[in-house]
């Protein structure tokens, strides 16, 4: 099977994104990863939780950007030019 085949068979992308590791983490961290996350297994509650920080991270990175430099609107337009460019474009 050559590469080009491989993007497509679930089993070659399986084994392509998929790392096993071995981890020390605290029982009772584990535990309550898996009863918040409501997780099948262990497994799929890591991968939640690590989902979600990872989530939360990036949110917080573009906040950062925001707030390091903020959004501006230009002011060319205004909702009466918009409403009249989609009336245009409807007609």
């Amino acid at each position: 099977m050559g590469w080009g085949n491989c993007w497509r068979d679930t089993m070659c992308r399986r084994i392509v994104y998929r790392m096993k590791i071995t981890a020390l983490i605290a029982d009772d961290l584990v535990h309550d990863v898996t009863e918040y996350s409501q997780g099948k297994n262990t497994t799929e509650a890591l991968v939640i939780a690590l989902r979600e920080w990872v989530a939360l991270k990036k949110l917080q990175h573009l906040n950062e950007e925001v707030r390091a430099r903020p959004l501006s609107f230009s002011t060319v337009y205004s909702a009466q030019k918009v409403r009249a460019l989609g009336r245009r474009k409807r007609a």
